[in-house]
């Protein structure tokens, strides 16, 4: 069952602006979901479901896979490189920054 969850119960920020941002990145994955674009990303949320994550912890790695995504984006000023972010799901639950 894959129902959708409240993002604010995945989402546990310390501050205003922090929640609405992982809010956002939340919806944003919902929506890869939903569009099956990039399927890597269902994949993986199916994944790391089978290997005995929470729906929302799931939700909280490929989070962390976007997080680097925009971090990168932003410090470098580069577009969005999809061949990085689906490896980086791939290797999930083995942490991007690890």
């Amino acid at each position: 069952m894959n129902k959708r969850i409240r993002k604010e119960n995945i989402v546990q920020a310390d501050t205003p602006d922090g929640q609405r941002a992982g809010e956002a990145m939340i919806e944003a994955i919902e929506n890869q979901i939903r569009d099956n674009d990039p399927p890597e990303t269902r994949i993986t949320l199916d994944r790391l479901i089978s290997l005995g994550e929470s729906r929302e912890n799931a939700m909280r790695y490929i989070a962390s896979v976007l997080s680097v995504e925009i971090f990168e984006a932003l410090k470098y000023k580069t577009p969005y490189n999809e061949e990085r972010y689906v490896m980086n799901l791939k290797n999930l639950p083995e942490l991007p920054f690890d």
